[in-house]
């Protein structure tokens, strides 16, 4: 079990601060490179729990403390279908790959991306966006869909992921193509390990 480790104790309001500044200058407001594809989108209510497709249910529940899961250089991954394995050996590979179905990618606790089956959204390429709300009880969907998911900093997810080259499948990463963050790894770091829904347990410190 992965374990974050950084110098200094970060408060989860002051994680909040960080992660508006990250993504209000990374990702700015709705992106008008979306409107190209805002034709393929499949309406998605902003809703807590629905039936994603062919054995995967996705909701609140799906959503870990980010030690649960497994860390890939300076993010975290799971797998709701319960293949693991095919989703860090995509993740680990500096060529790209495209991500299984039921693949959870996330760098910080309130947005996540999730992997559908072929064929879900073509815009983007089965990705399924989520905005959360996170604290010591856990995890609640705050808003999820596809081209138009608006973070609660007023970013547009799609809007940034769409500038990765197509070999990264959507991932930004340095060197992936997308716009540069305006925030240190250490940065991102102290947002991780101020994840509310961890424990020592969880192997967060």
């Amino acid at each position: 079990m992965a374990k974050i480790q950084i110098g200094t104790v970060v408060t989860w309001q002051a994680a909040v601060g960080a992660m508006a500044l990250f993504v209000l200058q990374a990702c700015g407001t709705e992106d008008a490179g979306t409107d190209s594809v805002a034709e393929d989108v499949q309406p998605v209510a902003a809703v807590q729990a629905a039936v994603a497709g062919p054995g995967l249910t996705i909701d609140a529940d799906s959503f870990l403390c980010l030690g649960d899961m497994t860390a890939v250089r300076h993010f975290f991954v799971d797998n709701l279908l319960g293949n693991l394995d095919e989703t860090v050996v995509v993740a680990e590979s500096t060529d790209g790959g495209v991500y299984p179905p039921g693949s959870v990618v996330q760098l910080v606790p309130t947005e996540a991306m999730v992997k559908h089956g072929p064929g879900y959204n073509a815009a983007t390429r089965d990705w399924e966006f989520f905005e959360l709300d996170v604290s010591a009880e856990g995890s609640s969907i705050r808003n999820r869909g596809f081209v138009d998911v608006i973070n609660k900093f007023g970013g547009n997810c799609f809007g940034c992921h769409i500038k990765a080259e197509p070999k990264y499948d959507l991932i930004c990463e340095l060197e992936h193509g997308c716009d540069p963050i305006p925030v240190t790894r250490e940065m991102i770091a102290g947002i991780q390990v101020a994840d509310p829904r961890c424990s020592i347990e969880s192997g967060v410190e």
